[in-house]
This record gives structure tokens, C-alpha cells and sequence, in this order.
């Protein structure tokens, strides 16, 4: 019985040992957004086996009409139960590879995309881990479970500080389901805005990563309701406020025996010549990957000088404002780099295959070490800042960056790159004509 039949056969047992009633097929489009396809447990044989079709021209921007035919490939190592769905609607879910009829990778696929650039590591001779932290705002829900308008922190605390009954509880049954799902979340706390929290994922392979990334963000979304609050990932929800960033450590190791192919304990700052091409890749394609790890209008709204976001392209050992920062590892621990602008929003398929594949490009290219910048990044006026590159301050500057970054580009892949672009433009032009309450009380009565 070979590998394949012998996890079908595993997950049939489990599904009947638990009494499973649903299997969940989930994938998501090329925004991020989750979607799924709801099975009878009982089809999850014939799903493993020759995939679900299901009409790819339904989903906006994912296929055209002529192109429709799709099939979800589960994959078996995705298996987990639902931990919040009641015990007569037991469910497990699926993450799912897409493909053509043909039995391809779909191009317009943000997993496959991730899966392409983790081989050509691996053809370098490299394996990537990603640790993710997330940040999110608990709002205060009304009767219908939607949040407050205008929405309001569900509490006031601050950095670190001690959480309400309610809030506990919560922290609790949410690091319990991500337990059950597999997910190692290292820490949870509140973070510094009222209403704000982090929850921090340990190092793991960045295909995996991604999906609990995914996760996350459905469990955090459902337990909250259950719990009468309203979850966002929202970039920058409030004006004065700390906005939701995701940071994201990052690992390289050799793969062929595992070890730490960014550590360097005679360097000064510890980081071998192949962390410091890495290091120099990212910064090269700092402003055209903010396009994918910053997706949306608002989320330059958060990455301005004063509120903890990078501003300018630069790396540091100790700053926690540059835009890449190595903190320091434990003696058993892998050397990490860490990227700070990344938020919540972004497709994290997307993501970690554009930042790999920068590093990657800084490796391959022998890019020279550039200089870390210990001084505070966010004086941008002040002397020791002046020739640092400025990350986008607009959707539609990094989208024109994005454009002109043929690493980028090919990355995404030209089908994911094109309906990327194309649907940015127009939630650009969207919010570029729209006229807001601040301009209408800013001149109606002015002029």
C-alpha cells in the first residue's frame, strides 16, 4: 500500500472514529479571502482520490468562463477537526491545492505559487521557515454580532497588561483550537493600542505557515463571535492608534542536513554572508513586495513614522523600527530575520513566496551586506537618515513599484500578477474618487 493510499485510509478512520458528519475543502482566491466547498464525510474517499470540480469563473478574478473547470486536490496533511462546530455538525477541514482539468497547478493558485518558489530553495539547495506575529483589534459587537459604528475597542488595557474574565476566556478556548488544529502559538498578549492583541506562531515550514496563518484568521473570527466580540485584522482601524502589523521571522537552513545557514557566531552582528545577501534581497525589493505584504488602501495608514512601523528600507540588529530587525536567539535557537511590514491582510501565500523569493534573488545575485542603521529610522529629517529609501506611501505607489519588479513578478507567476494589479488599480481608483466626511467638513462651508 503506498504513502498516498495509506493516508486515505488513516483519515477515513478518523473520520469515522470521530463521527464525522462535513469535511470543509478550503482554498483561497488571490485577495486571500477563504473560501470552501462543504462535503459529506462519506465523499472524502472519492475527493482524495480524483479531487472536487468546482467552477473557478464563479470567483471574481480567479478564471475566466473559458477556463472554468477546476479541481480541489486536498491536502492530506491539512486534516484537522473544527474544534468550535457543535458535536452534531462535526466537521474536519482540508486545505486544497487547485488544478486544471489537466491535472496542473492552476496559475491563479496563491498556494501553488508558494509551493513553485519553496522548490526553486530547494534547487539552491534551501529550506525557508516563517514564524508569523499577528495583530488584531477585539471590537465591541452589537446585537447583531457586526461591530459598532463608529467601532469601539472592546476594552482600554495596554501593552502586557492583564486581560478582563471575558477577554482570558477567549485567549484561552483560542490558543485551545489552535491546538487542535496543530498550531504551536508561543505567546499571546495584549498589545499597545485599547482593544489590540498579538498571538506569536513558532518558526515552522513556510507552506505550513501559511495555511495556520489562514487558520488563524478563521478561528479568530468565530470564537470572537462566539464570544460577543467582533475579531479584525484591519491594518490601521483607528486614527491615533497603533494599526495590526505581521511581523515575520524568518529562517533559512541548508537542506541537506538542517543547519543554520543564516547563523555566523564569529560576525559581529552573528549573521553568515548568506543571512546578510538575504538581508540585502529584501531591502532591494522592499517597496515593490509592499504591494502583496500590504495590500489594501489602509494599510499604508499604518506603516507611518510614530506608531512602531518601518518607514524606511533599512535593517538593524537592536532598532525595533527598521524594516527588517535580527533579534537575538537563544543558544538552540535558529538565527531569525525579521520583516515588520507585512500586516494581516496580506494573502500569506503571497507573501512568503515574494520575500523568499527577494532573499533568494539577494543570494543568487551576491548582493554586498548592507550597512544596519541602529539610529531611530523614524527622523526621517534628521542627518543620519538622509539617503535611506522610504517604503510606498500609497496603494498605488507600491503597486507601480510591483509593475517595474521583474523578480516580484515572476514569483507571483504572470496569471496572479495580472488580476493582482488589475484589481489594485480599481480599489485604488475606488478610494482616489470617493469623497470623505473629512473633506466635506474640511470645505463644504469653506469655499
Amino acid at each position: 500500500m503506498d504513502a498516498l493510499e495509506l493516508t486515505r485510509f488513516d483519515l477515513m478512520s478518523l473520520v469515522q472514529r470521530n463521527k464525522l458528519k462535513f469535511i470543509e475543502l478550503q482554498f483561497t482566491d488571490i485577495a486571500g479571502m477563504v473560501k470552501n466547498l462543504i462535503i459529506p464525510a462519506q465523499e472524502l474517499d472519492a475527493s482524495l482520490a480524483k479531487g472536487i470540480w468546482f467552477d473557478g469563473s464563479s470567483i471574481e478574478g480567479y478564471a475566466r468562463v473559458a477556463e472554468s473547470d477546476m479541481y480541489l486536490m486536498p491536502d492530506p496533511a491539512t486534516f484537522a477537526i473544527v474544534p468550535w462546530r457543535a458535536s452534531k455538525d462535526a466537521t474536519a477541514r482540508l486545505i486544497c491545492n487547485v488544478n486544471t482539468p489537466d491535472d496542473q497547478p492552476f496559475g491563479g493558485d496563491p498556494r501553488a505559487a508558494l509551493i513553485r518558489v519553496l522548490a526553486e530553495a530547494k534547487e539552491m539547495g534551501y529550506s525557508y521557515s516563517a514564524g508569523p506575529e499577528m495583530e488584531f483589534f477585539l471590537l465591541k459587537a452589537g446585537p447583531d454580532g457586526e461591530p459598532l459604528m463608529p467601532p469601539v475597542p472592546q476594552d482600554g488595557a495596554g501593552y502586557f497588561d492583564a486581560s478582563s474574565d471575558a477577554i482570558a476566556g477567549l485567549r484561552s478556548e483560542l490558543l485551545q483550537s489552535l491546538s487542535s488544529f496543530g498550531i504551536a502559538a508561543e505567546a499571546m498578549h495584549h498589545e499597545v493600542a485599547a482593544g489590540q492583541h498579538e498571538v506569536d506562531f513558532a518558526l515552522g515550514e513556510a507552506l505550513s505557515a501559511a495555511d495556520n496563518t489562514i487558520t488563524f484568521r478563521i478561528a479568530l473570527k468565530a470564537i470572537a463571535q462566539r464570544s460577543g466580540f467582533y475579531g479584525t485584522f484591519m491594518p490601521k482601524p483607528f486614527k491615533g492608534l497603533s494599526g495590526n502589523g505581521m511581523h515575520v521571522h524568518q529562517c533559512l537552513k541548508y537542506a541537506s542536513t538542517g543547519r543554520d545557514a543564516f547563523s555566523d557566531p564569529g560576525d559581529p552582528h552573528g549573521l553568515s554572508m548568506t543571512a546578510k545577501q538575504f538581508i540585502s534581497g529584501q531591502l532591494a525589493h522592499a517597496k515593490s513586495m509592499c504591494a502583496i505584504l500590504a495590500p489594501l488602501v489602509n494599510s499604508y495608514k499604518r506603516l507611518v513614522a510614530g506608531y512602531e512601523a518601518p518607514v524606511q528600507v533599512s535593517w538593524a540588529r537592536i532598532n525595533r523600527a527598521a524594516l527588517i530587525r535580527v533579534p537575538r536567539s537563544a543558544d538552540d535557537s535558529p538565527t531569525r530575520v525579521e520583516l515588520r511590514c507585512p500586516d494581516p491582510s496580506c494573502n500569506p501565500y503571497l507573501a512568503f513566496a515574494v520575500m523568499l523569493a527577494a532573499g533568494l534573488d539577494g543570494i543568487r545575485r551576491g548582493l554586498p551586506p548592507v550597512e544596519a542603521k541602529e539610529e531611530n529610522p523614524y527622523l526621517v529629517d534628521a542627518p543620519e537618515a538622509k539617503g535611506n529609501d522610504l517604503l510606498p506611501d500609497s496603494l498605488d505607489a507600491a503597486i507601480e513599484a510591483l509593475e517595474q519588479d521583474q523578480i516580484v513578478r515572476v514569483a507571483l507567476g504572470p496569471y496572479i500578477c495580472q488580476r493582482f494589479v488589475e484589481a489594485k488599480h480599481l480599489e485604488w481608483r475606488s478610494y482616489y474618487e470617493e469623497v470623505s466626511p473629512w473633506e466635506t467638513a474640511k470645505y463644504l462651508l469653506s469655499f
